[in-house]
């Protein structure tokens, strides 16, 4: 079986797991295929609300992101068994070679049998394509969304008003062009001008203030960013229809 040893010894010295970590290798390539297709999903989501798509349609993506995300969880499982299984048997020395299939499996098992639906809150793509759908409807002021969110009845231009102040980078004052969110904090900036900042501080040796005035992050990471697909939208949506309104 794979992992077992052509050596007439027993001992897990003689263990080679050389085909079971290639195969755990191929379970991670997997992984970035399915991180790929949330991509994808969450792309055609945005777009069916730029376009003011029927919903049954909008319903289907937020199906297709819960099957992703279902099968990057049971793959994160499988990934963490077969860690577990390696790291067991390297600790543990066993004089007879284990079934390591057998063992795997179980790990797994047991992994799977703690599943809920809690569990895609820790799936940032997940999440994300979550908050971006929320708040692109927000920004083309989409009526269930304003209701949800106590703004009924409140004035069109008001809520435009609102929108534009969130185009603005903190650092730059210009509106943004390929803005980025900080994950901690949820302030977004023009990705160039944060990317220079936050390499400037660490290299003399400094903690990255977030810029948002009155923010109390204080140790920003290149880590914490990540694009904001739904303020670039709105952004662009924005400057078409004032181009229009101005030709």
């Amino acid at each position: 079986m794979p992992g077992r040893s052509s050596s007439n010894s027993g001992s897990t010295r003689y263990i080679s797991f050389s085909s079971v970590e290639s195969a755990l290798s191929s379970l991670k390539s997997f992984q970035a295929c399915i991180s790929s297709g949330m991509d994808t999903v969450s792309s055609v989501a945005l777009d069916l609300v730029e376009t003011q798509t029927e919903v049954s349609s909008e319903y289907s993506m937020d199906r297709a992101m819960v099957e992703f995300a279902k099968m990057d969880r049971e793959l994160s499982h499988y990934v963490k068994a077969i860690q577990s299984t390696i790291s067991h048997v390297k600790e543990e020395r066993p004089e007879k070679v284990p079934d390591l299939k057998l063992l795997v499996e179980k790990k797994f098992l047991t992994l799977q049998d703690k599943n809920s639906d809690a569990d895609f809150k820790d799936n940032e793509k997940f999440m994300q394509y979550k908050q971006q759908l929320r708040e692109l409807k927000k920004q083309y002021g989409m009526h269930a969304d304003r209701e949800n969110d106590g703004t009924e009845g409140v004035d069109e231009d008001m809520i435009v008003t609102q929108s534009q102040t969130n185009f603005v980078c903190p650092i730059t004052q210009l509106e943004m062009k390929k803005p980025v969110k900080n994950k901690v904090c949820g302030h977004t900036y023009e990705e160039e001008a944060i990317v220079r900042m936050i390499e400037s501080k660490h290299k003399r040796k400094k903690k990255a203030c977030c810029p948002k005035i009155g923010c109390g992050h204080t140790d920003m990471r290149m880590s914490d960013l990540i694009p904001d697909e739904a303020l670039r939208r709105a952004i662009e949506s924005h400057n078409k229809k004032k181009k229009r309104h101005s030709e």
